[in-house]
């Protein structure tokens, strides 16, 4: 690129060198991938919040224990988190009236769907940890590449390099522009799914003294 030529976005990307241009698919397919965790992960815990809150309801409203059963087991949301941790323990618990047997079973069914909650929030930390080293050596690598070429113009002056800066600069930005939302998209939902995980964990020492209160009554 010569000092004259188009600085837009889009030209810089075309005019990068090979390798820097490498570094910006990498960097835009990691950010593609991340936002689409991350509009799936929100989706994900809106269902969870939603049906936690609407089996609460149902549960503290007085209704018949293997009622609410009979429906947790009709229900098939991926969503539907405690209402199974709920039918784990309660199927345990008629089985042989053992308090502990129901406490694991639940305990077991609520690792299962932490598990499943926590999936690619690791992926979302690593893109927000990774993408800024990534865009910064194809910063380093793009200015490497325009000071070479100076070897090759007798009148070097800032206006000869600077669309080779331009061009590497890009990079660092493409990088930032991955990063910050998965940074942002992880904190948000390991704060979410902790908060649910405390829910969860609540629900389980409650409904294990209601368990107890009737095994005791019989």
């Amino acid at each position: 690129m010569n000092p004259t030529e188009d600085l837009s976005f889009l030209s810089l990307i075309l005019n990068a060198s090979l390798i820097v241009q490498l570094v910006m698919l990498i960097l835009i397919t990691m950010s593609i991938a991340s936002w689409t965790v991350i509009f799936k992960k929100g989706s994900t815990l809106r269902g969870v919040k939603r049906d936690t809150e609407r089996f609460e309801r149902d549960f503290w409203s007085g209704g018949d224990l293997n009622t609410l059963l009979e429906a947790a087991q009709r229900n098939n949301r991926s969503s539907a988190v405690m209402e199974r941790i709920f039918a784990g323990g309660m199927l345990e618990f008629s089985k042989a009236r053992e308090i502990d047997a129901a406490r694991r079973a639940m305990k077991a069914t609520y690792q299962r769907e932490m598990d499943l909650l926590e999936a690619n929030l690791p992926f979302l930390a690593s893109v927000g940890s990774v993408s800024p080293y990534i865009g910064l050596f194809g910063t380093v690598w793009g200015i490497m590449h325009a000071f070479k070429g100076l070897s090759n113009v007798q009148n070097a002056t800032l206006a000869a390099v600077a669309p080779g800066i331009a061009e590497a600069l890009v990079a660092t930005a493409i990088g930032l522009f991955a990063a910050i939302p998965a940074v942002v998209a992880y904190n948000s939902n390991a704060t979410e799914i902790d908060r649910l995980a405390i829910r969860f964990e609540t629900f389980m020492e409650e409904f294990t003294n209601i368990l107890q209160r009737q095994a005791a009554h019989r």
